[in-house]
Parts: C-alpha cells; sequence; structure tokens
C-alpha cells in the first residue's frame, strides 16, 4: 500500500480549518485531530474499494528473436478475475537495454474482463533481453490511496546481429558466380578443378589445349577451369579484451560478427564448409556442420550471447581449436587486432604452426579517426595528436608486416570497410586458387 500525491494535498488542507477554527492551542490540536481522522477515514475506503491486483491473470504474446536496432511489440493481457472494477496503472519491467522506455499504461479493467498492454520494444544491446514481473498500481474511485503488487510474467527475447553487412552479399555471389563458371570468366590456378570444353578463342592459354579433344573435334578445343568447391572455412573471433574497445561507437567484437556473417554466407554460396569459433580463453561460441540458411541463423543465435570477455586470449591453444574442427587444409581466418606490437607477440610466435598447414588470414578492424588525426597539423594540440597516431598507424604496419614474414594475409578496415574487405580477399583466394 502506498499513498498519492492527492493524499498529501488532502492532508495538507487540514491547514484550512484550523487557520479558520482554532482560536486556541487546545482548538487546533481538536480540529487537526479531527481533519486527520477524516482523511484518514476517507483513505481507509478508498483502499477497500480499490480492484486487488493480486487478482489479475497475465500471459504475454512475444516474438523470440529480433535484429539489433528492429522494433518489435511485447503483447501483455490481464484478465480481471476479482469481483471489482480495477483502475490501474501497469509496468512492464523490462531491462532498459530492452528500450521499453518508460512503459507506464493506465488501464480500466472491469470485473471478468481482459485488456491487453502493447508496448514497443527497440532493443540497444546485443543478447538475452529479459523481463520477470510487471508492477500494477490499483487505485480507489478518490485515488488517495494505492494497492500494489508485482506479479510474476516471464518473458525472454534474443537480440540478435544486426548483420549491416548483409548489403554486400549480392555483389559478392555475383562476383563469385563469374569465377564458378556460371558467367563467361573462368580461372586456372592450383586450387581450380576441370569444368566443360569450349574452342579455342585468341587470348586463351595455350596450357588449357585439351589436345586429344581438338583431334576429335577437327578443332582447337581448351579446357575451362572453375574454384573447386567442399573446401573449409575456419572462422575464428577473438572475443578478449581488446575485443571490447569501441570503434566508431561499436564494439570491435560486433564489427568482428560482422565481418564472420558476410564471410559465412559468401563461402556457403560457394559450397564450402564454414566453421565459426569465438574463442579467448575457453569457447564461448561455435558452429559446426550447418550449411545455406541454416549456417546464418545458428551462427547469429551464437553470436547473440557473446560477449568481450575482459582476459587475454589464449594464442597457443588456437592450432588445437582448428585442429578439432578439421584435419584438412583450411583456409583459418583470425579476426583479431593488430594496433599494438607488444601485444600481438603470442599471435605471431603461433602463425608458423597455422600456416603450415592452413592458408592464413588475418583480419582486423583499425580506428579511422586515427588516420583522420595524422592529418590534422593546425594546432600545437592538433600536432601532438598527429603523432600519436602515426605512431599507431606505424605499429599496425609493424605488426602487419611480420605476420605477412609468417605467410599470412592481413586484411584491416574500418567498421563499415572490414567486412567487405574480407570477403574480397576470400574471392581473390578463391580466383588465385589457393584455397
Amino acid at each position: 500500500m502506498t499513498i498519492t500525491g492527492r493524499f498529501v494535498a488532502l492532508v495538507a488542507l487540514g491547514v484550512v480549518p484550523i487557520v479558520a477554527l482554532g482560536r486556541s492551542p487546545g482548538m487546533a490540536a481538536a480540529v487537526l485531530g479531527g481533519w486527520l481522522l477524516l482523511v484518514l477515514g476517507l483513505g481507509i475506503l478508498d483502499l477497500a474499494l480499490a480492484g486487488s491486483p493480486r487478482r489479475l491473470a497475465l500471459t504475454r504474446s512475444l516474438p523470440t528473436r529480433v535484429r539489433l536496432g528492429e522494433t518489435v511489440t511485447s503483447d501483455l493481457y490481464l484478465t480481471n478475475t476479482g469481483s471489482r472494477r480495477l483502475r490501474a496503472v501497469v509496468r512492464d519491467g523490462w531491462q532498459p537495454s530492452a528500450g521499453a522506455g518508460d512503459n507506464r499504461t493506465p488501464l480500466l479493467i472491469p470485473s471478468g474482463e481482459r485488456r491487453v498492454v502493447s508496448l514497443r520494444l527497440t532493443p540497444f544491446r546485443r543478447g538475452e533481453r529479459r523481463v520477470q514481473q510487471v508492477t500494477v498500481r490499483s487505485t480507489g474511485p478518490l485515488g488517495l490511496w494505492v494497492r500494489q503488487a508485482s506479479l510474476d510474467c516471464p518473458g525472454r527475447l534474443r537480440v540478435l546481429p544486426p548483420f549491416n553487412a548483409r548489403k554486400h552479399l549480392p555483389s559478392r555471389i555475383t562476383r563469385l558466380k563469374e569465377l564458378d563458371g556460371r558467367t563467361s570468366l573462368l580461372v586456372r590456378g592450383q586450387g581450380t578443378e576441370f569444368d566443360s570444353l569450349r574452342e579455342y578463342v585468341r587470348g586463351d592459354d595455350v596450357r588449357s589445349i585439351d589436345w586429344r579433344a581438338t583431334a576429335r573435334q577437327n578443332d582447337v578445343m581448351v579446357r575451362t577451369w572453375r574454384p573447386e568447391r567442399d573446401r573449409r572455412v575456419v572462422i575464428l573471433i577473438d572475443s578478449g579484451r581488446t575485443s571490447a574497445a569501441r570503434i566508431d561507437d561499436e564494439p570491435r567484437l560486433d564489427t568482428a560478427f560482422e565481418a564472420a556473417l558476410l564471410l559465412a554466407g559468401l563461402a556457403s554460396k560457394a559450397g564450402d564448409h564454414v566453421d565459426f569459433i569465438a574463442y579467448d580463453r575457453r569457447v564461448r561460441g561455435r558452429v559446426q556442420g550447418a550449411q545455406g540458411a541454416e549456417l546464418l541463423s545458428r551462427m547469429v543465435d551464437a553470436m547473440a550471447v557473446i560477449d568481450p570477455e575482459l582476459i587475454e586470449m589464449d594464442w597457443s591453444a588456437v592450432p588445437g581449436q582448428v585442429r578439432a574442427v578439421t584435419s584438412q587444409r583450411a583456409l583459418v581466418v583470425l579476426v583479431t587486432s593488430v594496433d599494438a606490437p607488444g601485444a600481438s607477440t603470442a599471435l605471431l610466435s603461433m602463425l608458423p604452426q597455422l600456416t603450415r598447414r592452413h592458408t592464413v588470414v588475418v583480419a582486423s578492424v583499425t580506428d579511422p579517426t586515427t588516420l583522420s588525426a595524422s592529418r590534422e597539423r593546425g594546432t600545437r594540440e592538433q600536432i601532438y595528436r598527429a603523432a600519436a597516431a602515426e605512431r599507431a598507424l606505424l605499429d599496425v604496419a609493424r605488426v602487419s608486416a611480420a605476420i605477412r614474414q609468417q605467410g599470412a594475409d592481413v586484411v584491416t578496415g574500418s567498421p563499415a570497410d572490414l567486412p567487405p574487405a574480407l570477403a574480397d580477399r576470400y574471392l581473390a583466394l578463391k580466383a588465385a586458387g589457393r584455397l
């Protein structure tokens, strides 16, 4: 039970009869006591006439998943099983990150009837957004005292990564079709396989001439090639402390998820097998053995509940994690940070174990404000900032050069540029026959 501002104002009105009738201290005390008894009696009567919030039956209708930034509707159904009409204010107890706002909804529910409260949710954080209780405040006809109860009505909404990089997927699939021989552009390389025969045209590689087919057809015939399918792609994301840094108001980990989803969607279209691991000192998420739409669905489900861990990445265990996924030669993509030479020592010492057996690509997001700061030198403060920015860029260049010396490729870019850049590197490796 709580009191309202109306009850406080009514008590304060007791000053008027005291001033008007209270000629002596005894008279003032009697008037004050009588007024308080009157107000107290009105409050008790008002509370007795108020409907009981505990006589409400609650049910909830809610989508199970939503992408970050999208809006969904949560429907809360309230049935008054009591004998009195219920005047109430209902507040659904969602976490602030669910984006429910200040959701206080006034309701009038006659006895035996049901009402619905529709609440629009726009989450601004990934993960499991939960609600456990609904708080109901019931007032009487005078609105003096309030009966309040918190009722259990659990609900859960999984907020998935937004996958904004999917806008780059159609153009990369078109290029993939060109590499795959579905248009006139065909390639030949170490990792390509025979596709079909056609007549020789000026500019064709003479090494592709099929002399047996030429003898049978009485015309020069050449072999066409297409990239091999059924390759293995292992995407390993560093979920350690460096993934918690925010770049362009987005955690590194979220950018890594965007790049991994775009690459997985492209590689799946190419017929390759994709495995996903999020790791720091233990596996935070893993997806294996999925293809097509199921692959992306399982990946976003696994990514939704992964947050950066404020611990150092254990790079020495990474080769074992890759071996646990596949024993075949694979494209191993490591999404981490390469902006500090000291922090990259463990990564560099581990890379030879991977590059001996696999094609390795290290992808890292870079801060675009660092590049812009290195170009602004108008004031003394800007000069100092430019010097610090240049040092940071040199560190990235040194680590990238060391990674290439170990036999791995490096892909860097801003949060907006890294996903398509990684997809382009995959296509380039495919075209060069390195997968």
